[in-house]
């Protein structure tokens, strides 16, 4: 069994510890209004008087020990407004909360034993949970999404529910309904800071490939993932919809594109930054949609858009079950060692004529020491090696440089193409290696758009 820990914070000690926190971060209500719960009148006179301590979410997620479950004992306590509902049915047993109707800074998962807790916490609702005695985990060990539970499993490496009558005198809410503002934020701007957030994605469409597919694959048991994709970057996040949903068998709104408001969490094993709608009228396709003249998230796992030409080196281009999200583009000249590599990664044709103004985005990360990827473009080039063939001109792009990350994903900026409009332009990854250093690079959500 894995480690349990316990945190037990002596009330003067975390007085102390949060000493630098401003008083307005912790404020409690003067009138709360009449209140259905009697045991929240006493905890906010606890709060008031000292003998428990208000905490942030963002404090209460420190708690959290990758791959542990942390039990609470001491006299703690954490507001949060709530952001999800299971109205739809495309939340189970679950709510999210974050730490302020508007700008949200910290958001965190609650796993309870009772299903249409929309009734009782509804969006917006202000809640107070007691800590002691509650568990601060995951629910699926590694998915990467902190959150509050009531016991912990066999393992010791999860947490589990907290019971309806446990719920009864731990989670209580206050008569405050606020309005939450969705953080307004662009596809590439979304990370796992956000988790348990919100958010409204802007500019996003649904890619032309899924017109006439519903929100949830039928042949899925649990859930299904949908791509989303940016109007204005490279980009990308997957859209996750319960099997049980209500709007299951909605049609996707591949008509046009627009924003698209949900909550942000992982997929179940931890491998995909979702968002998960509490309604389908939270995504607004209002506006025209954006097509792009080129892009590939390599959602179809195969390098079906591009030239892979070898130079070079035994290792060639490949796809990988890694990505941001999964899956990407990724070259490594290592195989029992450094080795001597030049491959280039070309895309098809790209046709810029009917564009005055054009712009490539992508993404990268990178593992491990090597000489670093570069970028081209070419108007001239004929598919054959392009070390004789085309005439090459390198762009100036950012790459990710933390070699000790898988989770660097870094966006290249909007690489400006607009001096070969109105012709064709072909856009390559140069990766070279040598015998003393062999870098892996992973590249994702290669966008050319135009106007």
């Amino acid at each position: 069994m894995k480690l349990i820990k316990a945190i037990i914070l002596i009330t003067f000690l975390t007085a102390a510890n949060f000493s630098c926190v401003q008083d307005d971060d912790f404020s409690i209500p003067e009138s709360i209004g009449l209140e259905e719960n009697q045991d929240l009148t006493q905890l906010l006179a606890q709060i008031n008087n000292g003998t428990l301590d208000l905490m942030t979410i963002s404090q209460v997620k420190s708690f959290f020990v990758d791959g542990e479950v942390t039990l609470i004992e001491s006299n703690i306590a954490v507001k949060g407004y709530v952001v999800s509902s299971d109205m739809t049915g495309n939340f189970y047993k679950e709510f999210y909360m974050q730490d302020e109707p508007e700008n949200p800074t910290a958001g965190i998962k609650v796993v309870l034993n009772q299903v249409d807790s929309y009734n009782q916490f509804n969006i917006g609702r202000e809640v107070y949970i007691k800590l002691q005695n509650l568990y601060i985990g995951e629910t699926n060990s590694g998915d990467g999404v902190t959150t509050i539970g009531g016991s912990v499993n066999q393992y010791g490496d999860e947490v589990e529910e907290i019971t309806e009558n446990m719920a009864v005198s731990s989670i209580l809410r206050s008569s405050n309904t606020s309005a939450i503002v969705p953080l307004s934020l662009n596809l590439s701007e979304i990370n796992d800071s956000h988790i348990g957030m919100f958010v409204s994605a802007q500019s996003v469409q649904f890619p032309n490939t899924l017109s006439g597919l519903t929100y949830v694959n039928p042949n899925d048991d649990y859930d299904t993932q949908r791509d989303l994709e940016s109007c204005v970057d490279s980009g990308a996040i997957k859209v996750e919809t319960s099997a049980y949903a209500s709007f299951q068998d909605n049609l996707l709104p591949t008509q046009g594109s627009g924003t698209l408001s949900a909550v942000v969490t992982r997929s179940y094993d931890g491998d995909d930054r979702v968002m998960m709608l509490n309604s389908v009228d939270d995504a607004m396709f209002n506006s025209e949609r954006c097509d792009p003249l080129f892009y590939d998230n390599f959602a179809g796992n195969n390098l079906n858009n591009w030239h892979v030409k070898n130079v070079q080196g035994e290792q060639l281009w490949e796809t990988t079950p890694y990505g941001n999200p999964a899956p990407s583009a990724k070259m490594s000249g290592f195989s029992g060692g450094s080795n001597p590599n030049e491959d280039w990664l070309i895309t098809k044709v790209i046709d810029l004529s009917s564009v005055t103004t054009a712009n490539l985005t992508f993404q990268s990360v990178v593992r491990y020491n090597g000489p670093a990827l570069s970028v081209h473009m070419s108007t001239d080039y004929n598919e054959g090696d392009p070390t004789s063939d085309g005439n090459w001109t390198e762009l100036s792009v950012t790459l990710d440089t933390d070699t000790d990350s898988w989770s660097s994903w870094t966006d290249s900026g909007s690489i400006d193409l607009s001096s070969v409009t109105g012709g064709n332009v072909y856009i390559a990854f140069k990766y070279v290696s040598t015998t003393s250093g062999s870098a892996t690079y992973e590249i994702d959500n290669v966008l050319v758009m135009g106007e």
